[in-house]
């Protein structure tokens, strides 16, 4: 794997970055997965999806660990590299909204944004709150939520320590406790139809959005609907090819654990082959 001057892998250099849902200040967020892989993945423009910072956690009490800063930092390194960084601020750092049309350490802060793919697609970027019935229309129930869902990302750290030393593979128990729970209202679904919506107003050809922490890629009702997904649980993020193909890239092990599973993986494969000759 080549190296850089800093010591670091060479990155994978994409077109476009899409990243959402760090919740920087929490204990849920995954801050040694983003970091590497932020070190280990670039591109010329990067988009933050909102929810980078979870305001509402910090109000509560103070949790901002080295790994968190470490994030922040490596972001910055990057726009002093060159790499244009966009800031579209969500709910959880909604403070953040006090300063559209701002820069701050050249980091671009905005209500929204418009992308053009390699491919002359005209994507919106918004976090997706604005779309969030319970969010935009009764805050306190969303308090109420994100205080249940703080405490299942808490049991989740714990289960999948335990998980771990069983020599089983991470599994979210709060993404898929999240996920039954908008299920049995058709959230999601529903979620995506407003987004879709909104980018077809916009005369847009897609929409890429953050907030429900669900990845995805998928046509609706003719709109490309995008999702980055998170770094709390599943660790996910969309990439822009060249030729303008976008990506979901799962990261929930580091770039040096998946080459170890990737030569684990073929030094089976080759004894199974052996095992047959």
């Amino acid at each position: 794997m080549p190296v850089s001057q800093e010591g670091e892998p060479e990155p994978t250099i994409y077109r476009t970055l899409f990243l959402s849902d760090f919740h920087l200040g929490t204990r849920g967020c995954q801050a040694g997965l983003l970091l590497d892989f932020l070190k280990n993945n670039d591109a010329a423009t990067i988009y933050l999806v909102g929810d980078m910072i979870d305001g509402w956690q910090l109000k509560n009490g103070w949790y901002w660990p080295q790994a968190h800063n470490d994030v922040v930092q490596k972001l910055l390194r990057k726009v002093r590299k060159g790499v244009r960084v966009i800031y579209v601020p969500g709910n959880h750092d909604e403070f953040a909204r006090d300063y559209i049309g701002s820069v701050f350490g050249g980091v671009e802060v905005v209500d929204h944004a418009y992308h053009m793919t390699a491919d002359k697609k005209r994507l919106l970027i918004v976090h997706g709150d604005q779309f969030d019935i319970v969010v935009q229309n009764a805050r306190w129930l969303a308090f109420l939520g994100d205080w249940a869902y703080t405490l299942a990302l808490w049991s989740n750290l714990w289960f999948n320590k335990i998980r771990r030393r069983l020599g089983f593979p991470y599994w979210s128990l709060s993404a898929w406790a999240k996920l039954k729970v908008k299920n049995a209202v058709n959230f999601i679904g529903t979620f995506e139809v407003a987004v879709a919506e909104a980018a077809r107003r916009h005369n847009a050809d897609g929409v890429v959005c953050g907030h429900i922490h669900h990845a995805a890629i998928r046509d609706v009702g003719g709109i490309t609907y995008v999702n980055t997904g998170d770094f709390v649980e599943s660790c996910t993020a969309v990439a822009e090819h060249d030729d303008g193909r976008l990506e979901i890239l799962r990261w929930q092990m580091t770039a040096e654990e998946q080459r170890l599973a990737a030569l684990a993986a073929n030094e089976r494969t080759q004894t199974a082959a052996r095992a047959a000759a």
